[in-house]
């Protein structure tokens, strides 16, 4: 499980960055009850800029979740600094070695010396909490749960997208592995319907509490770029997680939104 330094778990929706997201988002979802907010790169100014604050008042019960893709220590340790001193921290609470791919110098991410080792040495020196890893691929998920360095995964799960229900949770659940699910509305096409969806067509926070169904998860992150979208997305930490009639028939919806995909991004690990 994820927690904070106070000891509290993080909560099932985190706040993570957009573009151009509006800066007052971190203050009011923290208002709210969220205590998981990530951000890909120091490049997201506005989410880092609102997250400071907080963290100078609220330090203890704010966790902050972040990454890199660098595949060498020196990309690594000058993105962890970097990041430390715009926040004013010491300690970040989740590092993760961001989109493991097919296409990755594997002996750079699991042999000795090799990303995974380093984020253990951070989090043996107390520069992290928790050493994460995000992947799209389910192989590689499943690999990133059984290496044994891993203590959060950051994998895709959405309504169009879910064999990693059957794949990749299990395994995590087994590890004690806290799954953080990423891409839930599936850029956003899974809020457009479908001409053979009769149905009514999900709103965001039905995409998240979707997710969050799954037992493994224990996040789902939720990005959006105004404040109004967010006061919708906050929703789900008072309704919690879609009942199984209402997951049925999601994985219907998902189904045809699925087939409809263009592009080999988008269909190629489903």
């Amino acid at each position: 499980m994820i927690t904070t330094l106070a000891g509290a778990p993080a909560r099932p929706l985190g706040l993570a960055a957009y573009p151009e997201q509006q800066r007052a988002c971190v203050r009011v979802a923290h208002a709210a009850g969220v205590n998981f907010f990530f951000f890909y790169s120091i490049s997201h100014e506005s989410l880092i800029d609102g997250l400071a604050p907080v963290l100078r008042r609220a330090r203890d019960d704010v966790i902050v979740a972040t990454g890199s893709g660098s595949r060498n220590r020196k990309g690594l340790e000058r993105a962890r600094r970097a990041i430390c001193r715009r926040l004013g921290v010491e300690t970040l609470d989740v590092f993760f070695a961001e989109y493991v791919s097919p296409s990755d110098d594997f002996p750079r991410v699991f042999d000795d010396a090799g990303v995974l080792d380093l984020l253990c040495e951070w989090r043996e020196t107390g520069a992290i909490r928790y050493v994460g890893a995000s992947a799209h691929d389910r192989d590689l998920a499943r690999r990133l749960v059984d290496d044994g360095r891993v203590d959060v995964l950051m994998h895709r799960f959405n309504m169009a997208h879910r064999k990693a229900a059957a794949s990749v949770f299990p395994a995590a659940e087994a590890a004690g592995i806290p799954v953080v699910a990423f891409t839930a509305t599936r850029w956003r096409t899974l809020l457009d319907g479908h001409p053979d969806w009769s149905g009514p067509v999900p709103s965001a926070a039905d995409c998240y509490r979707y997710c969050l169904a799954a037992p493994a998860v224990q996040v789902v992150l939720s990005a959006p770029a105004t404040i109004a979208q967010l006061r919708a997305n906050l929703t789900v930490l008072q309704d919690g997680r879609a009942d199984p009639s209402a997951t049925a028939d999601w994985d219907a919806y998902g189904d045809l939104v699925y087939a409809a995909g263009r592009g080999r991004f988008e269909t190629m690990w489903p």
